[in-house]
């Protein structure tokens, strides 16, 4: 099996609805996501998928949620703006451009993550 994975960034406030502690409030994160795909073949370039392909798949995914209020989004109006909850919405967005979409993971600290995968 092979895995390649790409890393982005960006940086937003949220506050968790329904949460009883100092996340309830207004807050913010820079937040790392890595995007992994996976595959038991190659291309007839040698690549799962193109490092270039995935780097800018994920930018324009990362560029609608860079520095802005994340319950403000219209999908985190109704669904709480966990990291969970973002990395399925980044794992949404990408598998229709990404080729091989094997796990999206959002890093809200540098000692806490989530990953969402199908």
């Amino acid at each position: 099996m092979y895995q390649v994975k790409v890393e982005g960034n960006f940086s937003s406030a949220h506050s968790l609805r329904g949460y009883k502690g100092k996340c309830e409030a207004l807050h913010g994160h820079n937040w790392k996501v890595e995007v992994e795909a996976r595959s038991d073949d190659l291309d007839a370039v040698g690549m799962v998928v193109d490092f270039k392909v995935m780097k800018q798949k994920l930018h324009a995914a990362l560029e609608t949620l860079d520095h802005t209020h994340l319950n403000r989004i219209p999908y985190f109006k109704k669904i709480n703006p966990t990291s969970e909850h973002i990395a399925k919405y980044l794992f949404v967005k990408l598998e229709k451009s990404i080729p091989l979409l094997f796990a999206v993971r959002v890093w809200e600290s540098e000692n806490s993550s989530a990953t969402y995968s199908k």
